[in-house]
């Protein structure tokens, strides 16, 4: 149950259609077959015993039989054909967008120890071979069995020494294709890999392509991409010529089993105990019964292999979201109480103690990989604490539920992601059922409105993925105004002014200033001039907590707060000398 379990990703109901239509389609392929050996009994009669009158009725009556039991197949493939198909797909479907949805449920900390490139060729490649897996392996090695079951229960009924002779191979067969089955999982597993590894070089090499005819590079990128294709080569080739062989050797031990037969039977035949119509019956189902039986095993190898690709939907899909079912509190203050956090066992915060009060506006400063980004992590809930408490109202957010706490924050990065979508789209992401008028205001607000109008299509002109038909400064923008049609009471900032023009600077300025108001704001900013006004400022240097108080404050204590505005006011002459 297992396997099926897997291969289907997790829905073996699924299967329950398209096994029992294929199986009743397979049962009817039989009574042609039947039917055929019974005709050649009638048509050799006469010769096996001489005087016997042909019985014409008869074989009139298995055509009209045959006639009737192809009609009645062919009603019975179309809906199994279709059940087949049909359930491929809704389970490759659904289990995608269940596996998508389970993915915004998991923290970013596990999803950033996981290959970008492996998840995204699990959503695809694993799910087609789910497809595959349920709409042809599955029915053909479900065909494949039934009608041999059935041939052997009935074979043995009509003579069971010479059903024993046919099938006495296969029982070494199967074994010898089971006992395979974890060099068949672990050359699996290092072809899967291989297959994942050159995705994600080609991947990084269509990202770079810029870069790589900028600067002419020919040398070590391309190199490592070629080195990823002839690993999956060698991997390919050492699967099949590996497991080759032990599926060959199975087929032709099914096979000895009709010579066996042949043997047996001759051997019962001139001993009297056998009668030639009997020998006749057997050598007309031997030769195409053991058709089916070597199509599963070819099909098995292929079958575990599919397998495995739906078990690894099944383990993600196993991979506990972030929990909370409580409310968020209506008060908006968040406080980070003695936490302790880090990424891949190295502490980022150590021991920090924080509070930003509710409509109050914080800024964080330090140098990079102080820290800042991680309090901003930590206050969306990207993370939970390793140790420590992250509260929101005076209660901790772990036991909130996520989606809820959520819709509390906006947050605008430093880096805008946009979607392949129109415009106007990519601002109602911020509150869904959105009307064009509130979005336009919220453009307005963001001092995008006009830049908008502007385009072929204003606000349903279509942009690049991630944005990439528009300036940095208006992606900003329109996520700036995305977070203002959402109007959520807390707001984080990263960086959202930074490597902008001076024009772009003043607008976004502008813009953030609409969408902070009254709001619970906590702002990371390297231009420090930006955050002169902020209520609180606190200054963190290799994750602790080093100063915190007002701009004119911090400048007089002449710590880490004033050397970097002191470094800041000495750059602004800055320029590139000849």
């Amino acid at each position: 149950m297992s396997l099926l379990h897997n291969i289907t990703a997790g829905q073996p109901k699924k299967l329950i259609k398209p096994v029992l239509y294929t199986t009743l389609a397979n049962l009817m392929a039989i009574a042609p077959f039947a039917l055929l050996v019974g005709g050649a009994r009638l048509i050799f009669e006469p010769f096996v015993h001489p005087g016997a009158p042909l019985d014409v009725t008869g074989l009139w009556w298995v055509c009209g039989g045959m006639a009737a039991a192809l009609i009645v197949l062919f009603f019975c493939e179309v809906p199994a054909y279709r059940a087949q198909f049909r359930g491929a797909y809704e389970t490759a479907a659904e289990g995608r967008a269940q596996l998508a949805e389970h993915l915004r449920k998991l923290s970013l900390g596990y999803l950033n120890r996981r290959d970008p490139g492996d998840l995204a060729n699990m959503m695809m490649g694993d799910f087609t071979l789910v497809e595959h897996g349920i709409s042809h392996l599955v029915p053909q090695m479900l065909g494949a069995l039934v009608m041999p079951v059935l041939a052997l229960a009935g074979l043995s009924i009509l003579d069971w020494r010479m059903a024993a002779a046919m099938f006495a191979a296969f029982p070494v067969a199967v074994v010898l294709v089971l006992l395979t089955s974890r060099i068949q999982r672990k050359l699996g597993a290092n072809h899967m890999r291989a297959k994942i590894d050159a995705a994600n070089r080609l991947q990084e090499y269509l990202n770079g392509i810029r870069v790589i005819k900028a600067y002419n590079i020919t040398g070590e990128r391309f190199v490592r991409l070629e080195q990823s294709f002839k690993e999956l080569m060698r991997h390919s080739i050492r699967i099949e010529g590996l497991l080759g062989p032990i599926v060959l050797s199975a087929i032709a031990l099914v096979r000895a089993g009709l010579t066996l037969m042949v043997i047996v039977g001759v051997h019962l035949l001139l001993g009297g105990k056998l009668e030639v119509m009997t020998l006749v019956t057997f050598l007309l189902i031997g030769t195409r019964i053991f058709d089916p039986l070597t199509t599963a095993l070819v099909n098995y190898a292929e079958f575990r292999y599919h397998e495995q690709a739906g078990e690894r939907i099944v383990q993600l899909l196993k991979e506990p979201g972030m929990t909370g079912s409580e409310l968020p509190p209506e008060e908006h203050d968040v406080e980070l109480r003695q936490v302790t956090f880090g990424y891949n066992e190295q502490s980022t915060l150590k021991n920090i103690s924080v509070r930003m009060p509710a409509g109050s506006f914080t800024a964080l400063v330090g140098p990079s990989g102080s820290g800042k980004s991680t309090i901003l992590r930590l206050a969306a809930r990207f993370y939970d604490p390793g140790e420590g408490k992250v509260l929101l109202g005076g209660q901790d957010m772990r036991s909130m539920d996520p989606e809820a706490l959520l819709r509390k924050v906006s947050m605008v990065f430093q880096d805008v992601y946009l979607f392949q979508d129109t415009i106007g789209n990519n601002i109602r992401f911020g509150r869904s059922g959105a009307t064009q008028q509130q979005v336009e205001e919220a453009a307005r607000l963001a001092c995008c409105h006009e830049f908008i109008m502007k385009l072929p299509q204003g606000y349903d002109t279509m942009v690049g993925e991630g944005g990439s038909t528009l300036s940095g400064g208006e992606k900003q923008r329109i996520s700036i105004a995305r977070a203002i049609l959402k109007n959520a009471p807390i707001v984080l900032l990263d960086e959202a002014t930074a490597s902008l023009d001076p024009e772009n600077e003043v607008e976004i300025q502008r813009a953030i200033d609409h969408l902070v108001q009254g709001r619970t704001v906590i702002v990371i900013a390297h231009r420090l001039k930006t955050i002169k006004n902020a209520d609180n400022i606190i200054v963190l240097d290799n994750g602790r907590v080093v100063e915190q108080g007002r701009h004119h404050d911090l400048l007089k204590r002449e710590g880490l707060y004033a050397r970097l505005w002191n470094l800041q006011q000495q750059t602004r002459g800055w320029s590139i000398s000849s």
